[in-house]
């Protein structure tokens, strides 16, 4: 099974975590099963930017991303050519290491 590893971000994980996935499962969905917060504003059926992330490692073993996929990431903040919408990126068999930005571009944040 693939080990997801999410770097340190100051409020989601601030020590970083290391989860396992099983193939085909979206990043974002690996992630919240195991207590990370990934944001999913449009409640990960990609209409928005908020789950952004860059995979610094691996990211050849996901889905390639679709022309939705690829139009919205244009919109997301700090966006690098690792960039990915975590709803829509599938873990495939390779391990990956996981940036979660920093800021994400939603308007309407519930968290306080």
């Amino acid at each position: 099974m693939p080990r997801l590893t999410f770097l340190p971000h100051e409020t989601i994980c601030p020590q970083g975590a290391v989860i396992e996935a099983e193939p085909g499962v979206s990043i974002c969905d690996a992630a919240l099963a195991q207590g990370i917060e990934i944001e999913h504003a449009c409640d990960r059926c990609a209409a928005c930017t908020t789950c952004h992330v860059i995979v610094r490692a691996g990211g050849d073993s996901l889905t390639p991303a679709d022309d939705l996929e690829e139009d919205l990431l244009d919109r997301a903040w700090g966006l690098e050519p690792e960039s990915r919408l975590s709803c829509q990126a599938l873990v495939g068999e390779d391990d990956l290491v996981i940036e979660i930005p920093l800021y994400t571009l939603n308007m309407v944040s519930e968290r306080r």
